[in-house]
């Protein structure tokens, strides 16, 4: 099998991948000892064209494939595009556009919340893929026939899967459904974090806007080491040490060092120095600028009857929809909408998920909808 790893056998892929309404992309990668993933194959599929490029060979400038990633003429199809599009985003300075994800057009189609590629293809195509191949290690040269046929199944019955969703969301009037999730992905402020919400990440009970104060320095300090060195975050300090650094507040290198989360040693590092400039930096703030710990929801009395009503309210409208209850609204927006109604900040009341379900939701929680059980079934009714 033929992988492309010269520059005019890319360029002549691209100009014929240019000429498609679309093109089925997916990339191979590693990203256990980075940061920042490392690309090691491209996949790419059209109505009879199909391309593997190698990415690693020195012989190739891919700015030709990033082009057409751009090329708004041409819809690019992933399936599960977040780390796909990650990549395309630090190599080429550029989110593709427009994309088609057929995990989350397959969602809204009524075939799960989360469908695997290979589940869906065999829903869609009846085919089974052969998974054999799915812990390669994507760097070695040369690959194997077998490894190569692997890679490049999961673009060529990608074209039938996109076919068969694209018609479907047609068919339902759901392409607005799918549009509204696809501004998400394709927005560069998904792809663009900034440093300071890495807090946010952390799963942390905290008691003192001190410590929070300083889980947010160190979080962002954190996330900045492990950008410019390019390793894992955890290479550069795991989470626990984290927690133990805002409860414990170590001032100096012998503070740091009888810590149980940091190695042995640690303590005298340049790497450690900075961190405890940080951490000294985030003590100094005065009381007035320390930051406010997030309030924990507690939902008011007598609100969880509401929640239990809108639970089978949602399950009336998943079912008629035809698609997974996590997809309309999951446990905590029903949580939220039973106590606060429509003041809850949750996605179950934006965009195409209030008109669904979201709508509905209130008018239960304001009194002007009611359920009953007629005729063996469960029914909605207007009060």
């Amino acid at each position: 099998m033929h992988v492309i790893t010269t520059q005019k056998e890319l360029e002549t892929a691209i100009a014929a991948f240019e000429k498609s309404d679309f093109v089925t992309v997916d990339t191979e990668f590693i990203r256990e000892t980075t940061f920042w993933p490392i690309l090691c194959l491209i996949q790419m599929a059209a109505p009879g064209i199909t391309a593997l490029i190698d990415p690693l060979s020195p012989d190739l400038d891919l700015r030709s494939f990033f082009r057409l990633m751009a090329n708004e003429a041409v819809t690019k199809v992933f399936h599960a595009a977040r780390q796909d599009i990650e990549i395309i985003v630090h190599l080429g300075d550029l989110v593709p556009h427009p994309v088609f994800d057929t995990q989350v057009a397959a969602m809204v189609c009524g075939f799960g919340d989360s469908v695997s590629y290979d589940q869906l293809v065999q829903k869609v195509t009846g085919a089974r893929l052969d998974k054999s191949s799915r812990f390669t290690d994507w760097r070695h040269r040369p690959l194997s026939d077998k490894q190569l046929d692997y890679a490049l199944a999961d673009v060529t019955h990608l074209i039938e899967v996109y076919q068969h969703l694209s018609a479907e969301l047609k068919r339902e009037n759901r392409g607005h459904w799918l549009n509204e999730e696809m501004e998400v992905l394709t927005s560069r402020e998904t792809y663009d974090p900034h440093p300071e919400d890495a807090w946010k990440r952390l799963k942390m009970r905290l008691r003192k806007p001190q410590e929070l104060a300083v889980v947010q320095a160190v979080a962002a300090w954190r996330e900045r080491e492990a950008r410019e060195r390019d390793v894992p975050r955890g290479r550069v300090l795991k989470d626990d040490a984290i927690y133990e650094i805002a409860q414990q507040a170590p001032r100096d290198a012998a503070a740091l060092g009888k810590l149980r989360t940091t190695p042995k040693g640690w303590e005298r590092s340049a790497t450690a120095t900075s961190l405890l400039g940080t951490v000294n930096g985030a003590l100094a703030l005065p009381r007035d600028a320390m930051p406010k710990l997030p309030k924990t929801f507690q939902p008011p009395e007598g609100s969880s009857a509401a929640a239990e009503l809108l639970k089978v309210l949602l399950r009336i409208v998943a079912e008629k929809e035809g698609v997974a209850t996590k997809v309309l609204a999951s446990s905590d927006d029903i949580d939220r909408i039973a106590a606060e109604g429509e003041a809850a900040d949750v996605p179950a009341l934006q965009g195409w998920r209030r008109a669904v379900f979201g709508e509905q939701a209130l008018k239960l929680v304001r009194g002007e909808m009611g359920i009953k059980f007629d005729k063996r079934k469960i029914a909605l009714f207007d009060l």
